[in-house]
């Protein structure tokens, strides 16, 4: 009752004002005044029984509708029925509508809380119930009908015999007037389920046949619509004595709306009768009502399309084949129903318009028939998963393929839209055999109207999951010619026609759903592809929800993005683009940024790339920044694990000191106040390394960290696999050019030198033999030949002079142009002291297949060193590394004297050389 003392205490404050506000107008003083309006010393119940007296209109409803709670107080409850109710009721006889309502809704409050025992129920309020149901005002009475019938629900059988069943007979009469009949039609099919078979059979049934042949059609078709309670009470063998012929003939009925009323009354009943009956009786009605539907073309055809889809299903198992066949091909004919009568309605109206014979009623029957037609249609899509199941998958291809295509295709927009909503059903029903329909989710995605896209759309990750299970298991990049390949570039094409209405609910939906592209779309695809238009929508969406959303499937991908730059880029780009944006509103989108990061990735990775952007934004000179950001600051704590984070615990406390201590907007501070109230009831768990309780929210967290961490250990392997690949690809490529040069010179049959022979050096006396013989094998060097590598090998002119052998080979042993001169030295360490040492020259035969012997060894000099290589001038010759074949460890040093090269590249012997040599 505490708007009761409200509403009188504001009555008396306003006539109080009214009186100081004119003191000369001779209104009574402020003690009158109470006396006038209510005492505030009156307890709940002579309030209400004051107000319902002589108070106003708003005031009775109030005490109407806190009539439960005055019965809930066990203290009040037998002052309340003794003397509130009677007052209601008595009231109730010259109530308006809005009390009357307010009535009806609290009297079925109180019964079903059971605040009254059902004695005192039904001889008070049931009374009432039943008398207003009787009221003129169609609204009123409707009203306590409707609860009257719910009041039944909650009633023993016993009171319902003894107060209701009576009343009801008695409104059922012909005497009676329309509404009391209608009533009593709805009263007896509600109350014919409490009762046993041979009390409806007597005290029922016989006023309902009379119902069934009553002179009003409103009366036959409601009563029709109840014989289906009836005939649940009945039983199998009473109903088909005497029920379903009073059915028959109703579907037989002149009047359109009693003959729906039987359709929707077969339909109802076909689980209660056996099959028997259904193959006798049903299947025949249901197949004329069919044809005359059709043949009328009257408000009965939509109707038949409405109900063909559990019509089928019911009576699927008593059809014979060629029966199903019929109900198939009807459908069908349904679905093409006033296609084909298009061009000729158009051509009879034109033709009427000519002779100016056209009446408004002629084009409004046109009109309507039309809406009709196109409601056949559209219900007829409406049940097609229905029609799938009801034939089969395996018969779709043959039946009903060429149908669903021109639903998919009819020319308005409500049956595109009606097909659109329920084609992940039909996907689902066709399994494997779902890729017949391909071409048709194309063509709904690429409808110009927003509300058949709306359909296709808020199903898409139902649609993709069908085709990614229907034996096309694969991504896009795996298998380039299956169905997603044409899908998945429709879907993404979509979003131009929806973000160019101003439906930002589908727009949300459609950003949403294209995180469901994670499963189907290769990481490339993804980040080439998706995630463009996803971070498009998230700068320049016109809707917060449509950029949140946005985010969460632009977060979502990210995670499957393989390579580590990529994904850094995108982590960049969100830092730059939104938490050092110069517009509030873009800093404000960073603040939900970072609460989805915390939902889907792990509490390391937000503290490791989000965690001290987001601290800096305290420091925001709108205010607005940093009240959204002290709603943030106790998801940042619970994120912290000491002693490990200690730091970042101790810029989360100096961002809230500062906000405390120079915050000037008011908002603000009261925002950092409840922060920090929650701060405090945060405990930081410590980080143990024998043991650690793991919360279910921390195994989600290391479920999280090791998917990432996967990802890392995924691109290294990759990475490493493609060097090796290229390595692999590198090294096959230069023992083909090392072939091809074989094959094109010859291949030398002189073996390579002995295990410690003296062979190639000075003072030996085979030495100038094997370097003769020598010019005429190849000198393979390990690093690449010229033009193949970027390396300039450059040697130093006091390691240029040879012994006379090796003088030979730089006569006589460049045989072509394109064999490397460049020799292998020895890696001595006395060549990086400085020490004067003889590089080796190692003679490597050349073998037909073109690979580089890499086996042979050098023989150890006699520690004679060679001419002009005295001690007075120091060799500077840079080692080889031997890690990498090929490549040269250091910076080769420069030539002090270079001798000039010949046209091959190889360092040419001087004037002098030549003439000793001769």
């Amino acid at each position: 009752m505490g708007s009761l003392d409200a509403t009188s205490t504001s009555l008396a404050e306003d006539l109080q004002d009214l009186q100081l506000d004119r003191p000369n107008k001779g209104l009574k003083s402020v003690e009158e005044l109470e006396k006038l309006t209510v005492d505030e010393q009156l307890s709940d119940i002579e309030r209400s029984v004051y107000l319902l007296s002589s108070g106003q209109e708003v005031q009775r409803i109030s005490v109407i509708h806190n009539l439960p709670d005055l019965l809930r107080d066990t203290e009040s409850h037998d002052e309340c029925m003794r003397r509130v109710v009677p007052k209601v009721r008595e009231v109730l006889h010259v109530a308006q509508t809005e009390m009357q309502l307010a009535a009806s809704s609290a009297f079925l409050q109180i019964l079903q809380k059971n605040l009254v025992p059902i004695q005192n129920y039904s001889q008070t309020f049931l009374q009432t119930i039943l008398n207003s149901v009787d009221s003129k005002d169609p609204d009123v009475a409707s009203a306590w009908l409707d609860t009257l019938l719910d009041v039944i629900d909650l009633l023993p059988k016993e009171v319902i015999k003894k107060e209701i069943l009576g009343s009801a007979i008695a409104k059922g009469q012909l005497a009676q007037s329309v509404q009391s009949r209608l009533a009593c039609c709805r009263i007896l099919g509600k109350i014919s389920t409490k009762f046993e078979p041979f009390v409806i059979k007597k005290e029922i049934l016989p006023v309902v046949q009379s119902l069934c042949q009553d002179v009003d059609y409103e009366v036959r078709g409601c009563m029709c619509r109840q014989l289906d309670c009836v005939s649940r009470g009945l039983g199998l063998e009473a109903t088909k004595s005497a029920i379903l012929p009073e059915l028959v003939e109703l579907t037989n009925d002149e009047e359109c709306h009693v003959r729906i009323a039987g359709l929707e009354t077969v339909v109802n009943i076909l689980t209660l009768l056996d099959a028997e009956t259904c193959s006798a009786t049903i299947i025949p009605l249901v197949c004329k009502i069919c044809q005359q539907a059709v043949q009328a073309e009257d408000a009965t055809l939509p109707v038949v399309a409405t109900q063909l889809g559990k019509l089928c299903h019911g009576i699927a198992d008593n059809l014979t084949d060629e029966q199903k066949q019929w109900f198939i091909d009807y459908y069908k004919k349904l679905c093409h129903v006033g296609l084909e009568k298009n061009k000729a309605s158009s051509r009879v109206t034109m033709a009427v318009s000519d002779k100016e014979r056209t009446k408004e009623s002629d084009l409004t029957d046109i009109f309507e028939l039309e809406d009709k037609l196109v409601e056949c249609r559209k219900n007829s899509a409406f049940n097609f998963p229905a029609m799938v199941l009801f034939s089969g998958a395996k018969q779709f291809k043959q039946e009903l393929h060429v149908t669903f295509t021109h639903l998919c295709k009819d020319p308005h927009f409500i049956v595109r839209k009606t097909i659109s909503g329920g084609f992940h059903e039909v996907c689902k029903l066709l399994g494997n055999s779902a890729q017949l329909i391909q071409a048709d989710v194309v063509a709904l995605l690429k409808d110009e109207s927003i509300e058949v896209l709306k359909g296709v759309v808020s199903n898409m990750p139902a649609i993709l999951d069908c085709y990614m299970t229907s034996g096309s298991n694969h991504t896009i990049s795996e298998s380039k010619s299956g169905p997603l390949s044409d899908i998945i570039p429709a879907f993404l094409a979509s979003e131009n026609a929806i973000f160019t209405s101003n439906n930002w609910r589908l727009q949300q939906e459609l950003m949403e759903n294209m995180a469901c592209l994670i499963k189907c779309y290769s990481s490339e695809n993804l980040y080439n592809k998706v995630i463009p238009i996803l971070r498009q929508k998230l700068s320049k969406a016109r809707a917060l929800p449509v950029k949140v959303a946005a985010a969460r499937s632009l977060l979502t991908l990210t995670r499957k993005v393989k390579k580590h730059e990529q994904r850094e880029e995108i982590f960049h780009s969100l830092i730059h683009d939104f938490c050092h944006a110069r517009k509030c509103y873009w800093r404000s989108v960073f603040i939900d940024i970072c609460r989805i990061v915390i939902e889907l990735y792990s509490k390391k990775f937000f503290k490791e790339s989000f965690y001290e952007y987001l601290l800096e934004l305290h420091t925001d000179s709108v205010p607005n920044i940093r009240l959204r950001l002290c709603s943030i600051l106790p998801d940042l704590k619970r994120l912290l694990i000491l002693p490990t984070d200690r730091g970042l615990l101790q810029q989360l406390d100096a961002c809230v000191r500062k906000l405390l201590v120079s915050e000037k907007d008011r908002d603000v501070s009261e925002g950092i106040q409840d922060a920090v109230e929650e701060l405090d009831k945060i405990h930081i768990p410590m980080q143990s390394m024998t043991r650690r309780n793991f919360f279910e929210q921390d195994l989600e967290d290391q479920k999280k960290e090791e998917e990432e961490k996967l990802l890392l250990e995924n691109e290294e392997k990759e990475l490493k696999k493609e060097e090796e690949a290229a390595e692999k690809k590198k090294g096959d490529k230069r023992n083909l050019v090392s072939a091809k040069k074989g094959s094109e010179n010859g291949s030398s049959k002189i073996p390579g030198p002995r295990k410690g022979s003296r062979a190639g050096l000075p003072g030996s006396n085979t030495a100038t033999k094997n370097s003769k013989e020598l010019s005429k094998t190849k000198i393979v060097s390990p690093v690449p030949a010229p033009g193949k590598s970027g390396n300039k090998v450059q040697v130093n002119s006091n390691t240029s002079k040879q012994s006379s052998g090796e003088s030979n080979i730089n006569k006589k042993g460049v045989s072509s142009p394109k064999l490397s001169r460049l020799p292998l030295y020895s890696s001595n360490p006395n060549i990086h002291q400085g020490r004067p040492s003889s590089p080796s020259l190692i003679p490597i035969k050349a073998s037909t297949s073109g690979t580089t012997n890499k086996t042979s060894k050098t023989t150890r000099g006699s520690g004679i060193p060679a001419p002009g290589s005295a001690g007075l001038r120091r060799a500077s010759v840079p080692t080889l590394s031997t890690t990498r074949r090929g490549s040269l460890s250091g910076q080769l040093s420069t030539e002090v004297n270079p001798k000039a090269k010949s046209s091959n590249g190889a360092m040419s012997p001087s004037i002098k050389e030549r003439k000793k040599s001769r």
